[in-house]
């Protein structure tokens, strides 16, 4: 396995421990780090040393600068880049803060989503093109946002296809709503399909009967939960959406630029940072617990990468869910961008499950996603500023904000905020 962005507080730690904890690989694991920053390398190298040692696992851990040397021989490739760290995602909130444009995470879609495409989409296609040479069969599991983004720049940009998006809201939505029912977790079944961070549940189900109108029920009963925006998404649009209130909030023209509803949906305006800055502190804490010499925590988190890759290897069967490329799993979006659903991992590879068509009102939310997310790659690998400018200009949040002009002046200002992280035709 090699990880890529290796410096990565919380992926690099979680995916080491599960397969350190996975007898059948007992002595069989060999673990490559790669990081363009040393001192973040450096680190990554202690801790995963130190894991494999604290578990008795007898991985082989090994750590380089250069790509094309952690790519030979890998059979995974763990994609956890954040380009720019903290201080380009903090300007990604400042600036557009100036112009009075509100986010919460900033990560997939809006203008922080844009501008986070527009540095990570080279470094990934760049990732994907050296794996098509030096290690063409191996998979890549890719954490880094904007996710849906991402898979579909490797598909358009590169000659790599073996490309599977990981992220957790599905399956921390599944949880959510059998907690919340009381539902049976070995009987409750779900169909859940869409874009990443913007899927829906289009089954909830246990033994055949749907828990739906439950779930309704325990809304209805609950001031706190209707002052969710997840949940009054669901109350008008009618099937419950995958990713937190947090998150959803910026993805749509309601909620954002509208200082009551702000208070009506507690939004937390700028979540992200202080996330970002929470992850800072994790580093710093587990440096000197490295430092320390004492035993670290080695529970389980059942990363789905770890599943993933330990299904495979194994023939354990799993439903997972990822982010690949359409082509018809489901059947009323375009081919070509990349959608989240349902995949039957195990002896016999990764197999997406088709999905069928969305409800309507579904498809319709889900295309003024894609507006932003197709723009922004074709930015990306055209090098066109216009299509960056097009992209703000359709988002959601943004439009219900600004003015065209204001739009592309703020655009212009992240153009010169990011110089150093963009490629060449965006530095003019």
């Amino acid at each position: 396995m090699t990880f890529v962005g290796a410096g990565s507080v919380e992926f690099t730690r979680n995916v080491v421990t599960d397969l350190c904890g996975y007898p059948e690989f007992r002595g069989q694991l060999r673990l490559t780090l790669y990081d363009i920053s040393a001192e973040r390398l450096a680190h990554a190298e202690r801790l995963a040393r130190r894991i494999a040692e604290q578990s008795g696992a007898g991985a082989t851990v090994t750590a380089t600068l250069d790509r094309r040397e952690a790519l030979a021989g890998a059979r995974y490739v763990i994609n956890e880049v954040q380009v720019g760290g903290y201080a380009a995602t903090r300007a990604d909130f400042d600036i557009p803060a100036r112009y009075g444009v509100r986010q919460t995470i900033g990560d997939t879609l809006g203008i922080g989503g844009i501008f986070r495409g527009l540095r990570t989409i080279p470094v990934t296609v760049a990732l994907a093109r050296d794996m098509a040479e030096v290690c063409p069969d191996a998979y890549l599991l890719s954490y880094s946002n904007p996710m849906a983004m991402l898979p579909w720049a490797v598909y358009e940009g590169s000659a790599f296809t073996r490309v599977f998006g990981l992220c957790h809201s599905v399956r921390d939505t599944q949880a959510f709503l059998t907690r919340l029912t009381g539902a049976d977790p070995e009987r409750v079944r779900f169909l859940t399909a869409g874009f990443n961070h913007q899927a829906f549940v289009l089954r909830f189900e246990q033994d055949g009967e749907s828990l739906y109108p439950r779930l309704a029920e325990v809304i209805d009963a609950s001031p706190e939960l209707q002052r969710r925006v997840r949940v009054e998404i669901y109350r008008r649009f009618g099937y419950f959406p995958t990713e937190s209130s947090e998150h959803s909030a910026e993805y749509v023209p309601w909620f954002m630029r509208h200082d009551d509803q702000i208070e009506e949906f507690r939004i937390f305006v700028g979540d992200y940072l202080e996330r970002s800055e929470e992850n800072l502190r994790e580093l710093e804490e587990l440096r000197r617990a490295l430092d320390s010499g004492d035993p670290l925590d080695l529970t389980p988190e059942n990363e789905l990468a770890s599943l993933f890759i330990h299904a495979l290897e194994t023939g354990t069967e799993r439903e997972l869910h990822v982010n690949i490329r359409n082509g018809g799993l489901i059947a009323s979006l375009p081919d070509e961008c990349c959608v989240e659903v349902p995949c039957v991992v195990g002896a016999q590879g990764a197999k997406p499950v088709p999905v069928g068509a969305l409800p309507p009102q579904l498809a319709a939310l889900n295309r003024t996603f894609l507006n932003v997310v197709e723009l922004t790659v074709r930015a990306a690998l055209e090098e066109s500023r216009d299509r960056v400018y097009q992209a703000a200009l359709l988002d959601p949040n943004t439009a219900a904000t600004l003015t065209t002009a204001q739009t592309v002046a703020m655009c212009d200002d992240l153009f010169a905020a990011h110089r150093d992280l963009l490629p060449p035709a965006f530095r003019s």
